[in-house]
């Protein structure tokens, strides 16, 4: 039991100390995540502008589906919202 209690009280400090190091980046790094989301807003720009256009959203949702490949987690840009 006190070995449960003293881990229960470390686990705060051991995930404060592992979200430091995991958001510690370089500079190349930082570099590069800040292009993949300029990237991405200017594939959902592309797709807001697709549906004002007319075009439905089933041919908007492939563009944006062709245009975030490999940007975004999932199908869906890293972003999905309801309708």
């Amino acid at each position: 039991m006190k070995k449960l209690l003293t881990a229960l009280a470390l686990a705060p400090m051991l995930l404060v100390g592992s979200l430091a190091h995991a958001q510690a980046h370089s500079d190349k790094e930082t570099k590069a995540d800040a292009e993949r989301h300029r990237a991405m807003a200017a594939a959902h720009e592309a797709a807001a502008k697709c549906l004002e256009s007319g075009k439905g959203h089933d041919v908007c949702q492939k563009e944006l589906q062709a245009a975030c490949k490999g940007l975004g987690i999932g199908k869906y840009c890293g972003m999905r919202h309801a309708h």
